[in-house]
């Protein structure tokens, strides 16, 4: 049917519009991009990426084991989740059967579009057979294997995550095989954001050996039964039948696939970036230092020091970041090793939530627990809901805010698939909070929840922003070695220029303290 009052046919005429609209939303995405670089040509990150990048830095041949979690044949585990230069970190590797190795080391960033840098190759190396540990205490499993190499970091190692790749030397008529090793490097240089890594999830997730994780314990899936230890390799991604199904990820915990594509964008785009772990985070220190603060994809198990920092930070005139979806979920305290090193094993302590009904359902139903946090609400803007994960649309709510200037939006658009595996809901009771966004998340069309986007002031003319979904970075870009990500038969489309504008906008206000 043809729309009267205009020439075009309706569909046709629509059409037009939204080309238009897009149009404009690149063409305003181009000029913000172009502000950011040159801002920002001084960068160390722009000097860094102006680097050769590698041609060859993913797994090429990858063999898992029976039960789908680790590679025997060659895998590797660092002696700390960070590291700044001029310290050291050892890699432990074990092949089964014993074989020489290689080890070639990567800063991943932008890098002219080809992801990661190499910055060192060691080897041909010896690996030895290294025993799998015995179930301990709360089923930790905690390796104590010898050291196969010691990395000395140089000064010139900007901060950044760094993948290795580990790679069998085939003896004759043999296939080699691979797999990663991952840590961050740091420093204390004032940079304008400061991007944490979510390894805290990555580790509680990560099934080695043998669906061993603070999932798996007999007693049950989410009580406080289980110990883990970073001293151990990440198996393959740990939501890799629902979420993510691709066996690169050995070894690299969670980070190829829901926090690369944003540190790949932010560096693509020069902006002066620092990288920490979670363990980083224990104290503000290093937060303070920063203008924009950043938790990226599945930020869900948060020791309650880190929650004091991050409160800190914002009280103190930091920005606030989250995009990120089911965070500050579960209070997360850490130990030291049975070797005594700080911050090496961890368990699921009890729920974020003070006296939310999510947080008292949870306390009740899988406890005791030894921990109850704060509502995480009161910090982020929005809280954990239930049930928490499935998959949903982005809906634009209130396109007049500042955050969606030159994205062309009006109420009722969206951004396809954009949330999930898991979110955020029920916004907090904080004077000026805005629900800039908001719908319905399914599970597989059955279990609808609402979830709420969120933005709030800050005490001293910062804000706090709540994406609401782990997949808001796979709006921004998609790197070499990534795949989209899947939840409950709903998946994110990838790169969007209204994601892509509404960052840009985040983070120049953040970074310059003006309106944008």
């Amino acid at each position: 049917m043809s729309d009267e009052s205009s020439p075009l046919p309706r569909r046709a005429f629509l059409k037009g519009t939204l080309a238009t609209t897009m149009l404009s939303t690149t063409a305003e995405l181009a000029r913000t991009a172009e502000a950011a670089s040159k801002a920002a040509a001084d960068s160390p990150i722009v000097q860094e990426n102006a680097r050769p990048g590698a041609d060859d830095w993913q797994l090429t041949r990858v063999r898992v084991d029976g039960a789908g979690f680790r590679s025997p044949w060659i895998e590797g585990y660092c002696s700390k989740q960070s590291v700044t230069v001029g310290e050291s970190i050892d890699v432990m590797v074990s092949c089964d059967p014993a074989r020489r190795f290689r080890l070639e080391l990567f800063r991943m960033g932008y890098y002219g579009g080809k992801g990661a840098r190499l910055v060192k190759s060691f080897g041909p190396l010896e690996a030895t057979t290294q025993p799998t540990p015995k179930p301990g205490e709360k089923n930790l499993h905690e390796c104590n294997w010898d050291s196969s190499l010691t990395i000395d970091i140089p000064e010139d190692w900007l901060s950044g995550v760094y993948i290795g790749r580990l790679t069998t030397i085939p003896e004759a008529g043999e296939a080699y095989w691979q797999s990663h090793i991952v840590f961050v490097v740091r420093d204390d240089r004032p940079a304008d954001i400061l991007f944490q890594v979510s390894d805290n999830t990555w580790q509680a997730y990560n099934p080695w050996p043998n669906n061993y994780s603070v999932y798996t314990h007999p007693q049950g899936t989410q009580g406080p039964w289980a110990d883990v230890s970073f001293d151990r390799p990440y198996a393959r991604e740990a939501q890799h039948h629902s979420v993510v199904d691709d066996p690169r990820t050995v070894g690299s915990g969670e980070f190829l696939p829901f926090e690369f594509p944003l540190a790949y964008w932010l560096e693509q785009h020069g902006y002066d970036v620092s990288y920490c772990s979670n363990s980083d985070m224990l104290t503000p220190d290093r937060g303070l230092k920063c203008k924009a603060f950043i938790s990226v994809g599945h930020d869900e198990y948060w020791d309650i020091r880190q929650f004091q920092s991050v409160q800190t930070m914002r009280d103190e005139g930091v920005n606030l970041l989250f995009l990120s979806g089911n965070s500050i979920c579960w209070v997360t305290p850490f130990r030291e090793s049975s070797s005594g090193t700080p911050n090496r094993i961890m368990f699921r302590g009890g729920p974020y939530g003070g006296e939310q009904s999510h947080a008292v359902t949870r306390h009740e139903e899988h406890g005791p627990f030894p921990h109850r946090g704060p509502d995480e609400g009161l910090l982020i803007g929005a809280r954990n809901v239930r049930p928490v994960n499935g998959g949903g649309d982005w809906a634009i709510t209130k396109p007049e805010h500042w955050i969606f200037k030159g994205t062309g939006v009006k109420v009722g658009d969206t951004i396809p698939g954009l949330v999930g595996w898991e979110y955020h809901g029920n916004p907090a009771e904080i004077e000026g909070l805005e629900v800039v966004a908001g719908g319905t998340a399914w599970q597989s069309g059955v279990n609808p929840q609402n979830w709420t986007a969120t933005i709030y002031s800050g005490p001293k003319g910062n804000f706090v922003f709540n994406a609401a979904t782990i997949f808001w970075s796979q709006g921004l870009s998609t790197p070499p070695g990534h795949v989209l990500p899947w939840s409950h038969w709903s998946r994110p489309h990838g790169p969007d220029p209204r994601v892509q504008q509404i960052t840009h906008n985040l983070l120049r206000r953040a970074i310059d303290n003006k309106k944008v």
